[in-house]
């Protein structure tokens, strides 16, 4: 059994056991997360817009691989050189 989340507005299909980062949540490490919904797939039966929650334990808070940003004006000795690192959370999907 999958089912369609939507998380910070990035959808995730997940299943039981599943670990992956979504965006920073307010939540304490080993706290649990309800989170609602989109759809749930069982086998071949796909239900929409169900009322159905995903239960999810907060694992930890890291961050992201760096994402460089680069700026450049040519022949006006212009350019700037950023990085920056995206604050994501991880958690475990304990139920569905």
């Amino acid at each position: 059994m999958q089912a369609l989340i939507k998380i910070s507005d990035k959808q995730f299909l997940v299943r039981q056991g599943d670990k992956l980062f979504v965006p920073r949540q307010k939540a304490a490490i080993g706290d649990t997360v309800a989170i609602k919904t989109l759809a749930q797939i069982d086998g071949e039966n796909t239900t929409m817009n169900t009322d159905g929650t995903v239960q999810a334990i907060v694992l930890g808070h890291v961050k992201d691989t760096k994402v460089i940003v680069f700026k450049k004006k040519r022949r006006k000795r212009y350019q700037v050189r950023n990085g920056h690192r995206q604050q994501m959370t991880q958690i475990e999907v304990v139920s569905l």
